[in-house]
């Protein structure tokens, strides 16, 4: 579904990535793992249509990408849930599912936040509440569920743990995996909980200063004992 080959993005004279290639098979989790500054967040949004990329290519369902505008990477079926969460703080967290269907011009409104209460109750809950006043495990769940709204066939998630207490972190991944598994979306995930994200991944790449270090299933990378001995053991 995604295919990227030799991507290089820039922040002015600063090389953020260098020569980064990976694939995403439809239907999958592929996870990214890496440190701060290694270029993961980068990656998404160069995906994504900022920065553009300075040389290589990013294919998605045989077309390429990388000329687009962002609006129409959108349209072409691909939807970020950006780290930070990012939600709009003054709307409702109704507002803001409908800000998330935009795309679809709120054909399947009705439909589709139903969806987004069944996977996530706490939403329906407060739905006329402004997405400002919730923890940051519910503005978490509304960033993704905002990102739902606009029907992606490829959803990409960055760091979606970020600074989540251990119960929500686990709730956040259940939810991913449902995702993923009844609703047939293919994901890329972001995330430095690596045990998180590679537990539930079919394909990992470890990201280091903007290149592609080390590649597998999820099940090798779990396995292997620098990636055990950098991000599962208290390393960094």
């Amino acid at each position: 579904m995604l295919e990227i080959t030799g991507l290089h993005a820039h922040y002015g004279n600063i090389e953020a990535l260098r020569g980064v290639s990976l694939h995403v098979e439809r239907g999958k989790i592929v996870s990214i793992i890496g440190a701060n500054g290694a270029g993961k967040s980068t990656l998404l949004m160069t995906i994504c249509g900022r920065p553009k990329a300075s040389d290589g290519q990013i294919m998605f369902d045989g077309e390429l990408l990388n000329d687009l505008a962002p609006h129409e990477i959108v349209g072409r079926g691909i939807a970020q849930a950006p780290e930070g969460r990012r939600i709009f703080p003054s709307m409702s967290v109704l507002e803001n599912l409908q800000m998330g269907a935009v795309p679809t011009n709120g054909a399947f409104f009705d439909e589709d936040v139903q969806k987004v209460f069944s996977l996530f109750p706490r939403l329906q809950e407060r739905q006329r509440q402004r997405g400002g006043t919730l923890s940051g495990g519910e503005q978490q769940m509304l960033c993704i569920g905002r990102a739902l709204m606009a029907r992606p066939r490829l959803l990409l998630l960055d760091e979606p743990s970020l600074g989540l207490a251990p119960l929500l972190v686990r709730q956040i991944f259940e939810a991913i995996a449902e995702i993923n598994r009844e609703r047939g979306v293919t994901i890329l995930l972001v995330e430095q909980n690596a045990y998180q994200a590679l537990r539930i991944a079919s394909r990992g790449y470890v990201l280091a200063t903007g290149r592609v270090v080390l590649e597998g299933s999820g099940r090798e990378l779990l396995a292997n004992p620098e990636i055990r001995a950098a991000y599962l053991e208290g390393g960094h």
